[in-house]
């Protein structure tokens, strides 16, 4: 296997000089890449439409680059564009978040594993938007990194992925967005009404590290040292604005509450949304509780300090992941559940993403989670959200607010979308 991407390299270089669609608007060095900079960047500091709302758009494991060497694999490429475009096409976010596996890294080639950077934001270039993310499972490997993608994804002025906390185990994309009222032109003048926080689940494999035939295996949940930064930056924004600020997180690879609360039954009434891939699979799976990974645990329980954090941070709301391609619902963790010790303060609602890329695996229709608050919403922390789907179809609306998991909303039919032209 790993001959054939040897030898396919040179295709591959040529391959991704044709999928750069746009021409990147601005360079930009990394060797600051850790600094708490300004997160505001050309198109200013994040802030509310007029009318009081705010919009997100989640795209979801698009899984860029998969089997170049084959018909079929640009092919799906070029229908993941259409997809983006036809969410964009209905969907005007303020802001786009690229939530993981953004390209499977398993299949990229050393000399060019992150020109696909360019493939995926060129509709968002064209359409002048602004995004931000985090890297996946899939965005770590033997030839490609955290590291890489930043430094090819901070080419373009669009980008807001500014990591705030660096060290060997940390990963890369951890970092907050402040978005602040409308009319705020001045960050260091305006109070946040909302907190966005970014955080880096790893996983995959280590950079450069063993062979290629024998990679080394990199820890698949959110660090110590990230939970560490999270709560001494979350204190510090609370004392500084003397005030709690409602936050959303985004993470790629769920919490292991997610696994326990699919586990305890996931009401397609109450928590609408396809639910395939049963079990899921969260953060920490496959590792021992010591930390070794030798194929003899399920689950180490790693990411245990990090489920504390998010759920007794007061104002957290709700964190979106993905990975699970198959799951796409919304579940309130409000209460200790078997198998866990951790008991949730403030009630976060855990959800899933849409499948956006045809790279990956299942055909589940593809699609976007959108996520809109409003500045009223905001006062009682909640959030409305729903999944807009290739086809122009939006499903699963629902209001993650204090009756969620009570109230009762339409079931989400588990549509299919295949690609005509790919020929597996």
């Amino acid at each position: 296997m790993w001959q054939r991407l040897t030898m396919s390299v040179l295709a591959a270089v040529v391959f991704g000089a044709a999928v750069s669609l746009a021409i990147p608007l601005k360079a930009s060095t990394t060797a600051n890449r850790y600094s708490a900079s300004s997160q505001s960047n050309h198109f200013g500091p994040l802030t509310l439409r007029s009318d009081g709302t705010f919009q997100i758009s989640v795209l979801e494991d698009l899984h860029f680059g998969e089997n170049a060497w084959d018909q079929w694999g640009p092919q799906q490429d070029i229908n993941s564009v259409k997809v983006i475009n036809k969410i964009f096409d209905k969907e005007s976010p303020g802001l786009v978040v690229l939530n993981g596996d953004l390209i499977t890294g398993e299949n990229g080639f050393l000399e060019n594993s992150t020109v696909y950077i360019d493939q995926i934001v060129g509709p968002l270039v064209s359409r002048n938007l602004t995004w931000a993310s985090t890297y996946g499972n899939h965005d770590y490997d033997f030839n490609i990194s955290g590291d890489a993608i930043l430094e090819r994804e901070r080419n373009w002025r669009n980008s807001r992925t500014s990591p705030m906390i660096s060290g060997s185990d940390a990963g890369v994309s951890n970092y907050y967005l402040p978005v602040y009222d409308h009319g705020c032109v001045n960050e260091h003048t305006c109070s946040p009404q909302l907190i966005l926080w970014f955080f880096d689940s790893r996983g995959g494999f280590r950079y450069q590290q063993g062979t290629p035939e024998s990679r080394v295996g990199q820890p698949n949940w959110v660090d110590r040292s990230v939970v560490d930064w999270f709560n001494s930056a979350s204190r510090s924004l609370t004392k500084r604005y003397r005030k709690t600020i409602p936050s959303l997180g985004f993470v790629h690879i769920p919490p292991y509450a997610s696994y326990a609360l699919q586990d305890a039954g996931v009401d397609p009434n109450k928590e609408p949304g396809v639910n395939d891939d049963v079990p899921l699979a969260p953060q920490a799976q496959g590792w021992c509780p010591d930390g070794s990974n030798n194929g003899t645990c399920t689950y180490g329980g790693q990411d245990t300090e990090f489920m504390q954090a998010i759920s007794h941070t007061e104002g957290f709301m709700a964190l979106f992941s993905g990975h699970d391609h198959g799951d796409t619902w919304c579940y309130k963790w409000d209460r200790l559940l078997p198998g866990m010790d951790v008991t949730p303060a403030n009630n976060v609602s855990l959800c899933f993403g849409q499948h956006t890329g045809y790279g990956g695996y299942g055909n589940w229709e593809r699609g976007s989670r959108q996520v809109m608050v409003s500045k009223s919403g905001l006062a009682k922390f909640e959030a409305d959200t729903w999944i807009r789907l290739e086809s122009g179809n939006s499903v699963g609306r629902v209001s993650l607010n204090s009756t969620y998991g009570q109230d009762r909303y339409p079931r989400t039919n588990d549509s299919m979308t295949y690609c005509p032209t790919c020929e597996y």
